[in-house]
């Protein structure tokens, strides 16, 4: 299969690595330093148990119209990085070209084909304007939530970290001949990639904890753990969780993990860093308005008291601003 990789960051080099070392013909869409080192030398895989293996037969380039039309566009940069290739996106598209998107949080075709008053809806903290929606066609879309853990460290060199595992669905829920192609593809390559009937479901269990544990730790410095032990951060932490419960519940969601094992999830996993934690310390921007953002929008749409959410949304918001305006970033000093 052609499949063109937006993106070689974390999730998109490992994703991108497995796919062409399972041979399927794998272009990445990327610039700057990756580009050149995977023009180079290809792009290194580094297993969690320190093995390497090197994926050296893929092609890397910054033109979409140099890659021509794909069987498949595999959209790996983070949600607030889409609208930035989002116009040269369709260069990429063949007549039937399927485009599986593997952003966190709520995404901009979240309202397409779910049938109810808001149907055809925007998520304006996503896709303000709509460009994303015109640019990449719902109609292109496979859902897919992305549950691994990478790093990209250098240029052309990925380390996977844990996990395998890519749910993806179709919008409307049905079982169709591409979506069970890229699903068999997907497991040609190692990975998990199960067919669900309820991609939204799956969608909302994964941001339940992206929401909470991403920008307390990115306000607070702290990782999983800390959060979890601290009795007022746990509290807190539970009650912007019973607010995205109560949100996704008016959209016809049902959390199929209790709210308390969804907390020791996150605790059992240490002294974790999240990636918005990671970023406001790099100084990059972080990952705020599909992750916290939208939910506060959708509480709107469905007359949701949502308060806890809305403060930190604020507070997270005011320090990204900060960062922007000082072009540097956070991070705790040791004495």
């Amino acid at each position: 299969m052609k499949i063109a990789i937006i993106g070689a960051g974390a999730i998109g080099g490992y994703v991108g690595a497995q796919l062409a070392l399972a041979g399927e013909d794998v272009t990445f869409i990327v610039r700057g330093a990756n580009l050149q080192a995977i023009r180079e030398r290809g792009i290194r895989l580094v297993a969690h148990d320190g093995s390497e293996r090197v994926a050296r037969n893929v092609r890397a380039t910054d033109n979409y119209d140099d890659a021509g039309a794909q069987d498949l566009v595999i959209l790996a940069t983070k949600a607030h990085q889409v609208a930035a290739v989002a116009g040269d996106l369709p260069k990429l598209f063949g007549p039937d070209t399927p485009v599986v998107t593997m952003q966190n949080g709520i995404p901009f075709w979240y309202f397409h084909k779910t049938g109810g008053p808001l149907e055809g809806s925007a998520v304006r903290s996503v896709d303000e304007d709509g460009q994303l929606a015109s640019m990449i066609p719902p109609e292109r879309v496979i859902g897919c939530v992305v549950y691994p853990a990478s790093e990209l460290l250098e240029p052309g060199v990925v380390r996977h970290v844990e996990g395998d595992r890519f749910p993806i669905g179709e919008l409307d829920g049905s079982t169709t001949d591409r979506v069970t192609r890229i699903s068999e593809c997907f497991a040609r390559a190692g990975f998990k990639a199960p067919v669900l009937e309820d991609i939204r479901a799956e969608i909302w269990l994964k941001l339940w904890g992206n929401l909470t544990f991403n920008p307390i730790s990115g306000l607070t410095q702290s990782t999983l753990v800390d959060i979890c032990q601290y009795p007022l951060s746990r509290s807190l932490a539970a009650d912007m969780m019973r607010e995205a419960q109560a949100v996704a519940g008016k959209l016809g969601i049902q959390f199929r993990v209790p709210l308390d094992k969804r907390i020791a999830g996150a605790e059992k996993v240490g002294k974790h860093k999240t990636s918005m934690l990671q970023d406001i310390e790099a100084g990059r921007a972080p990952e705020i308005d599909a992750l916290v953002g939208s939910v506060a929008e959708l509480a709107r749409l469905t007359d949701t008291p949502t308060p806890h959410i809305d403060t930190v949304y604020a507070l997270v918001k005011l320090l990204a601003r900060n960062m922007e305006t000082e072009r540097g970033g956070v991070r705790l000093q040791h004495a």
